[in-house]
């Protein structure tokens, strides 16, 4: 995939415009887990910005995302990888900083995006960090998101990213364990007359493939989880914030202060 320059730093576009996330998520019921756990830091922010919401901290912050207060520990779940192996989550990215997204491959916007932009970060580091960090990508859409198939899409960003799956049970649990609201399927992703597998592209948006028709949207969180390598969530990042400010707080996640890491 060729390198993208970072995405200027933007606040949320009017509601009818798409940005980093496939569906909005902004019904109060399915924001309410993520409120509990951030204690109210990022408002409305896993909303993705299609809900018109601009996400805030509270208070200045030292990274370059809102910081979860009290800062959440790591999750513990296990999933299935593309290799169709067992992947403890908790124990397998333990003492890494690591990366994680909730979405799904038929995702027209803030999904290949993200996975191009934390593609661009691992880029943007030194090789000794770069293979110190996980990136890790849960399908919120395990009836068409198959191994092969999240395997291939994936793969258009980094082969060293991580795709698990499951059942619809196995991953609505993931979502709960990380404060995540449970995604859900939406209305159809509009596509372009004759072509059912692509869809006209938004300013912003990632360059990427599909793989088969489009069909329904997946309602998901649109916020890249970051942890660092004492095993907490001490940020997360909405869209808007590039590249380069991701990297920029990489090497704080890889030595957390108080770690001996």
């Amino acid at each position: 995939m060729t390198e993208t320059a970072d995405r200027a730093p933007a606040a949320c576009p009017a509601p009818d415009s798409a940005a980093r996330g496939g569906s909005a998520m902004d019904d109060d019921d399915d924001m309410r887990p993520v409120y509990a756990l951030l204690a109210g830091t990022l408002l409305a922010g896993l909303a993705a910005c299609s809900s018109g919401t601009s996400v805030t901290s509270a208070a200045p912050v030292a990274l370059h995302g809102p910081e979860p207060s009290p800062v959440p520990p790591r999750p513990a779940y296990v999933l299935t990888d593309t290799t169709g192996a067992r992947y403890d989550f908790g124990a397998r990215t333990r003492g890494h900083p690591t990366y994680v997204y909730f979405g799904y491959t038929h995702c027209p916007d803030e999904c290949p995006t993200a996975m191009a932009d934390l593609a661009l970060v691992l880029r943007k580091v030194s090789p000794a960090l770069r293979a110190r960090t996980r990136v890790v990508f849960v399908t919120t859409d395990p009836a068409r998101d198959t191994a092969p198939v999240l395997r291939r899409w994936l793969d258009q960003f980094s082969t060293s990213f991580v795709g698990l799956l499951g059942s619809p049970a196995e991953v609505g649990a993931a979502e709960r364990a990380s404060g995540v609201p449970v995604a859900r399927p939406d209305g159809p992703i509009p596509t372009i007359a004759g072509h059912p597998d692509r869809h006209a592209t938004e300013a912003g948006t990632a360059p990427h493939q599909h793989v088969g028709a489009l069909g329904y949207a997946v309602a998901h969180s649109a916020l890249i989880y970051a942890y660092d390598a004492a095993n907490r969530l001490p940020v997360v990042y909405p869209g808007g914030v590039t590249p380069s400010e991701i990297a920029a707080d990489l090497p704080i996640l890889a030595h957390p202060a108080g770690s001996t890491k």
